[in-house]
């Protein structure tokens, strides 16, 4: 493989055929650790105010840190919808924990080790051969897989219904949080 850049479109296309669940689709409950080891609830989150779940492919990952970090930098806005944040890769909880250090968040970061979740989002793919190659997957992830989840951004209503999606097979593209906080402002 060539450039960065032939090496991004491989992994893109890799990733196309993962769109994620859609507005108006209930969100699929979960329990996962978060990074001490705790279990937290979709559901129980739920009962104080939507969730804004982010997906994401883990603490190795730059434009991950920097996405989580953004967020992290408008929790005061989100917070005042009475809005949770939970953040979930197939790492491990001490992976998650790192993530959560490294990076000061104040909201849960989750550990989807297993990827069931990843699944029933419908956000796991395989980034390919070359990608293999050059990041062994099989090391960073919780359960031992090849596989990712495409980065994503689910907004969720208490009733657990979507009401806000962005799903991208281009990583580099994230839902920023003020089109979160502009979503929340125009439905909250």
């Amino acid at each position: 493989m060539g450039t960065l850049q032939d090496f991004q479109k491989l992994v893109i296309a890799n990733a196309k055929d993962a769109k994620g669940l859609k507005v108006g689709e209930k969100a699929p409950d979960f329990v996962l650790p978060n990074a001490l080891g705790d279990s937290i609830s979709l559901s129980e989150s739920l009962k104080s105010g939507p969730v804004i779940l982010k997906f994401y492919r883990g603490e190795w990952c730059p434009l991950c840190n920097l996405d989580l970090r953004e967020v992290q930098q408008y929790m005061g806005q989100i917070k005042k919808f009475n809005a949770t944040v939970m953040a979930i890769s197939p790492q491990k909880p001490d992976d998650a924990l790192s993530m959560t250090q490294k990076n000061e968040l104040e909201f849960e970061v989750l550990s989807d080790s297993d990827q069931k979740v990843i699944q029933a989002y419908h956000l796991q793919f395989d980034p390919g051969e070359d990608y293999h190659q050059r990041r062994d997957l099989l090391l960073l992830n919780g359960d031992g897989s090849k596989t990712l989840p495409v980065p994503a951004t689910f907004i969720i209503g208490q009733n657990r219904t979507i009401i806000a999606a962005h799903v991208e097979a281009n990583y580099t593209e994230r839902m920023s949080p003020e089109d979160i906080i502009t979503f929340l402002e125009r439905t909250i």
